[in-house]
């Protein structure tokens, strides 16, 4: 098992000073948000629309508030199971974990579009350009989550197989990983490559591609990894909250997909006016 030889090996303190420790979660987060800005910044000088530098970190600083806070509201909502209502100031105990990505998708839009409103910056193409950038958060995050032991999948005897701390003394689907390379990397090829592509793709297109994948390759996952404890199956002994919460995005990308094309609006920068 090379992997889980690997993982044994890993920490998840990346270092620590005194009363200072800092994790490498939370250096995939700061990674994710400036390697994000980065894409973003190239495909929109590559599409030609004149962003400014400073107004680009405004927006990045409204989606990285948005994806905190819905991040942990979205977990609390679906996957508390009652917990929060009998502790709620647990639900501002960030240390304790519990994000969900369908949360903070969501609060990325809304604290993305605050920005953007303010700043009258087209919200559609930052929503595209949001979604192309976004797969980098999703790799560094997954890959925490492998370091952290944590979101492990079901038993495996595959020569991959990683035995988790807290995983019941058992070789386990290294689910964090699938979820890196596809939500993350595949994710991520597909969707710069289409930025590349001349003219620009109209607006909407690349939030319908993303939620669309997005939604499969969860969907798909969810079937080796372990349902959260709290909640467990939902359905049939088979289906999760992950997965329940994935299949109305598959269904949503597709209806932005088809609108997008019936109205072939083109990408836009600073709205006039």
């Amino acid at each position: 098992m090379w992997l889980n030889d690997i993982y044994q090996h890993l920490n998840p303190i990346a270092f620590s000073a005194g009363p200072i420790t800092i994790r490498w979660y939370g250096l995939a987060y700061l990674a994710g948000f400036v390697l994000g800005a980065l894409v973003i910044w190239k495909v929109q000088r590559r599409w030609g629309l004149g962003l400014d530098r400073e107004d680009l970190l405004s927006v990045m600083i409204g989606i990285a508030f948005g994806v905190i806070i819905g991040a942990r509201l979205g977990y609390v909502l679906f996957y508390g199971a009652g917990y929060y209502l009998e502790h709620p100031l647990s639900v501002f105990v960030l240390s304790e974990g519990g994000m969900s990505f369908h949360g903070g998708l969501a609060g990325a839009i809304v604290g993305g579009s605050i920005a953007c409103r303010r700043l009258g910056i087209s919200i559609p193409t930052m929503c595209d350009l949001g979604v192309i950038a976004a797969p980098v958060g999703l790799f560094f995050g997954r890959c925490a989550n492998f370091v952290n032991g944590e979101l492990w999948g079901k038993p495996t005897d595959l020569p991959w197989g990683v035995m988790f701390e807290t995983g019941g003394g058992v070789y386990r689907h290294p689910s964090q990983l699938y979820e890196a390379i596809l939500e993350g990397l595949v994710m991520f090829c597909v969707l710069f490559a289409l930025s590349r592509r001349r003219p620009p793709r109209p607006q909407g297109t690349f939030l319908g591609m993303f939620l669309v994948l997005y939604g499969f390759f969860r969907f798909l996952i969810e079937f080796v990894r372990m349902p959260d404890e709290q909640l467990g199956y939902l359905i049939a002994g088979t289906i999760t909250m992950g997965q329940i919460l994935s299949l109305p995005l598959v269904v949503l990308g597709v209806a932005i997909l088809v609108v997008s094309r019936r109205r072939d609006r083109p990408q836009a920068g600073y709205l006039e006016g």
